[in-house]
């Protein structure tokens, strides 16, 4: 058990990383040079809704990034619209720009090829549904440890 437990820890971030690459190919393919991988990332977990700034960092998908330097940077390359909270100046919302919307849109598009592909590669719904269960189970473990041990 402690082998595979060390393996899966290990092959998460390993999986991440991977992901990470697919994504930058992606963009390299597209011809999209103004936003990074782990930028990109952000954006699609900003989506077509509106998120505090605060919200997006708590997500923390983005290993080892700096959330507000790379908001910083999509405002700047017009991916991100970053609006001031009206009833807290210390606290912003970000939603997607038209630009955000289409690039969105194509990494929406990029993940439903990847779960067809992945069904042809016998791949089964039932199976990432397992790993997401499993994952999730592994995150209310940490959690638990972080919570009841300090």
């Amino acid at each position: 058990m402690k082998e595979a437990y060390f393996e899966s820890v290990v092959m998460i971030e390993r999986l991440h990383r991977l992901f990470l690459e697919v994504i930058k190919i992606e963009l390299d393919r597209m011809g999209t040079r103004d936003i990074n991988n782990v930028q990109a990332l952000v954006l699609y977990n900003i989506g077509k809704g509106q998120l505090t700034v605060g919200e997006l960092t708590n997500r923390g998908y983005y290993l080892g990034s700096n959330v507000s330097y790379n908001l910083r940077k999509m405002v700047q390359n017009a991916y991100v619209e970053q609006i001031p909270s009206p009833h807290d100046r210390r606290s912003s919302h970000v939603k997607l720009s038209e630009k955000g919307l289409g690039l969105y849109a194509k990494l929406d598009e990029l993940l439903s090829h990847h779960s067809v592909a992945m069904a042809d590669d016998k791949v089964e719904r039932n199976d990432i549904v397992s790993l997401c269960d499993t994952l999730h189970k592994l995150e209310s473990f940490w959690t638990s440890l972080l919570t009841t041990r300090r």
